[in-house]
């Protein structure tokens, strides 16, 4: 499925943020690499986030399991070590980076439990993971992200070459924990300093924690 929607993954990602989302990605980079060090970006897709790691200063790894994804990424740059690898079994040792990101994939992995340990695993003391993700918002916005994401989101894919496999969009969203929920996720997994904060009135959520 990631490899069908790869041609047409930045322009629904641009369609569907209204084109935030690449600062999303960078207040993202920024709240968790430093100059100089280690970054994995997991779940890495087309690149963007990785790169906005390379820009705060990183150097960064971008893994992604979908093989068509990886060729967009290293069509945009050689700043970036790209490798095809799966973030529930990462081909990295214990403690070897000092930061790590993921945006939007995360709710896309089977065993999100054992991805987050996994993430954790690969961290050195005190390193910093974020995760950027799309969230179920409450209040006011429900009534128009229910609209969006359950039917026109789903409808732009359609029309777009390949874009058919973003009716699995909706389904993923709600299938995917809370920002509290995921919170304690992370705590379990291993990580201190949880936190959140949210974009877009609610309805992309960015957690931060600290391998602890």
């Amino acid at each position: 499925m990631f490899d069908r929607i790869a041609p047409v993954y930045d322009l629904m990602n641009r369609v569907m943020t209204a084109g935030l989302d690449q600062r999303w990605r960078r207040i993202t980079a920024q709240a968790v690499v430093r100059p100089g060090e280690r970054v994995l970006d997991a779940c890495c897709g087309t690149g963007d986030l990785a790169l906005a790691a390379a820009a705060a200063g990183g150097a960064v790894t971008g893994l992604d399991f979908s093989a068509q994804m990886l060729e967009r990424a290293r069509a945009k740059s050689t700043a970036v070590t790209w490798l095809e690898g799966d973030v529930l079994a990462l081909p990295f040792a214990d403690g070897a980076f000092q930061a790590a990101t993921v945006g939007f994939g995360i709710r896309n992995v089977d065993d999100l439990g054992a991805g987050l340990r996994e993430l954790r695993r690969i961290l050195a003391g005190d390193g910093r993971l974020a995760i950027l993700e799309i969230t179920q918002p409450t209040g006011a916005l429900a009534p128009f992200y229910r609209l969006w994401f359950d039917r026109i989101v789903p409808l732009l894919g359609r029309v777009l070459p390949g874009g058919a496999a973003y009716t699995y969009l909706p389904a993923s969203v709600r299938r995917f924990p809370g920002k509290e929920a995921l919170a304690d996720q992370l705590r379990a997994a291993g990580f201190a300093d949880v936190a959140y904060r949210t974009f877009a009135g609610g309805i992309v959520a960015l957690h931060t924690g600290r391998a602890a």
